[in-house]
């Protein structure tokens, strides 16, 4: 059974013995914790309270409006995130947005198009052979009425920017890396071997079940709804914080840009409400940049469990771990509405 539920406590656990008192990972292991309490405390807890993590960067822009230079702002954090030609040169790009409902008048509910455009322009002007827009909606099942109605179908004829519908690819099947969920074998679309890198391209966004759904989350589009139906309700059943870190893990995805320019707070991911945090986030490492994008919506990462199992593991959230770069999160940080009447949401709020 994974340990999601115990390192999910950890926060919780102390400051409830403690009465908040912050303490150190060191405190916590060499004793210097009130008598008694470590007889509390099962190995499990310790060992990921004191899990290590590799430094993960990750790159926040300012970006006021969609008629911003947003392909300006992906190049800047390509810079500062090595991200450049000897990379990029000839090479099939595969951008992965987040399309779930269209409802008018709503830009806060699908990867926008000029994030979409801006980015496909910025990796053509490093070399990139192909760029290719690629999602398995798991809410609509009619995907060329997503892009129809989000403005989308037009970015793509105009930038001849090929799309593929993955609902509906032919499949292939790997183990499970990950090893979270009951799942022992992932069916992917055969799109993903063809292409040498794999954007997630998320939104900024609460979520009803899992907190928050960012690039990690949004992988969940790249699986076939012919083999896991809708809204991937196969991944639902196996569990959907273990299923974001198992496809997480599995991919293995190369980048992500989150377009935060436009989010969504309260019932998250298609009910909420518009927040306007006029933000790009972008990274290598998917953990750090769920970890960001959460201190930038004043969530604590620590409490989203499936980062929280991520950390250590798939990549870093401590805040000491992920060097940032562009903008500070402190500098940009927007506190999203979260509803007491969500469980998933209860006790996220980023302390400060």
């Amino acid at each position: 059974m994974p340990l999601r539920n115990e390192r999910f406590a950890i926060p919780l656990f102390f400051e409830t013995i403690l009465g908040q008192q912050r303490v150190t990972r060191r405190e916590l292991v060499f004793g210097l914790l009130p008598r008694g309490l470590l007889a509390f405390v099962s190995l499990p807890l310790l060992q990921a309270c004191m899990r290590a993590e590799s430094p993960a960067s990750t790159f926040i822009a300012k970006v006021p409006r969609y008629g911003a230079d947003i392909r300006a702002a992906i190049l800047s954090g390509f810079r500062e995130l090595g991200v450049g030609p000897g990379e990029i040169r000839g090479k099939t790009i595969l951008l992965k947005p987040n399309l779930v409902e269209t409802r008018a008048g709503a830009p806060h509910i699908n990867t926008h198009p000029a994030v979409i455009r801006a980015a496909a322009e910025a990796f053509r002007s490093l070399g990139a052979s192909s760029v290719l827009l690629a999602e398995g909606s798991g809410h609509c099942r009619d995907t060329l009425r997503l892009l129809e109605e989000t403005g989308i179908m037009d970015v793509l004829a105009q930038d001849r920017i090929p799309f593929v519908d993955l609902n509906y690819d032919d499949v292939y099947t790997v183990p499970n890396a990950g090893g979270r969920s009951r799942l022992k074998t992932m069916t992917l679309p055969l799109t993903l071997r063809k292409a040498d890198w794999i954007v997630s391209m998320a939104k900024l966004k609460t979520h009803h079940w899992a907190g928050v759904t960012l690039s990690m989350k949004n992988l969940f589009g790249l699986m076939p709804g012919s083999f896991y139906g809708w809204p991937k309700n196969v991944l639902h059943h196996a569990g959907i914080e273990e299923c974001i870190y198992d496809i997480t893990a599995t991919v293995r995805p190369h980048f992500a840009i989150v377009d935060g320019v436009i989010g969504m707070e309260g019932d998250g991911p298609i009910m909420g409400a518009p927040k306007e945090a006029g933000v790009i986030v972008m990274g290598r490492n998917f953990p750090a940049v769920d970890a960001t994008c959460s201190r930038v919506m004043g969530i604590d990462p620590g409490r989203v469990g499936y980062l929280a199992d991520s950390s250590g593991r798939l990549g870093a959230i401590r805040e000491e771990s992920i060097l940032q770069r562009g903008e500070t999160v402190g500098s940009v940080i927007s506190d999203f509405d979260l509803l007491q009447s969500i469980p998933a949401q209860r006790g996220l709020r980023l302390r400060r």
